[in-house]
């Protein structure tokens, strides 16, 4: 969001004008996600069913053959997530314990993360292998970039503004990991009849779909900023 000073706003720029309507775009999608996101994992916690978060995940994994992956309990809010260096699914507090339909869509969506590594799903092999060079051009990108500028030489600002296109690369690749993650954990579901009634399943559909929005948000967001560096950039010239 820094990159966004307003007193340097150029109209006669199309690139820059249409990063910062992508940029407005994205952030009230963002807030509006997030609210999906509590409201629907707040209304669906109520809605209670016959098994917790960790039995659900424990059963989709069986029913894939999936059997070298652990259920663990972690602290905080919605802070659930699969580790593949330890190869293990970790459920907050809210889904590990509780036996609801939110608790089990979540549960659920991390083991469909896992049934992604165990059965080589492709995308999820690209986005590990792009990690490494993720993670050093999301820290490199606007230094190099900023230090292109102070010195007047755009071939380092472009450079930065690579770098940063990396991050959004990675996001964009992340879609479909997500995606494909709960559609995993969608059909498991119903054919292992977790959940056996269809009010409860769309119930998950909700969830799922509502924290897949964050991830949209979040790509839209970082691609805002990429136009920004490279609106920057142009101008530079």
């Amino acid at each position: 969001m820094g990159y966004y000073n307003f007193r340097y706003l150029d109209l006669n720029d199309p690139l820059y004008f249409y990063s910062v309507i992508l940029f407005a775009f994205a952030l009230v999608l963002s807030i509006y996600a997030q609210v999906k996101v509590n409201g629907a994992f707040k209304k669906y916690s109520k809605v209670f069913c016959s098994v917790t978060g960790a039995e659900a995940a424990e059963k989709m994994l069986r029913a894939a053959n999936v059997y070298s992956v652990k259920i663990e309990r972690v602290s905080g809010d919605l802070t659930d997530h699969f580790d593949p260096r330890s190869n293990v699914i970790r459920l907050s507090e809210n889904v590990y314990n509780t036996a609801s339909v939110a608790a089990v869509g979540i549960a659920c969506h991390e083991a469909g993360h896992a049934i992604q590594y165990a059965v080589g799903y492709a995308p999820i092999k690209l986005r590990n292998a792009i990690i490494p060079v993720t993670n050093i051009g999301s820290k490199l990108a606007v230094p190099i970039l900023l230090l292109g500028m102070i010195l007047s030489l755009p071939f380092l600002s472009l450079a930065g503004a690579v770098l940063f296109g990396l991050a959004v690369f990675f996001q964009l690749v992340t879609l479909p990991v997500e995606f494909n993650a709960s559609s995993r954990a969608i059909q498991k579901i119903k054919e292992t009849y977790i959940l056996k009634s269809d009010e409860d399943i769309i119930a998950v559909r909700k969830v799922l779909t509502a924290a897949a929005l964050t991830y949209v948000a979040a790509l839209l967001l970082s691609l805002a900023q990429f136009l920004r560096l490279i609106a920057l950039t142009n101008r530079r010239r």
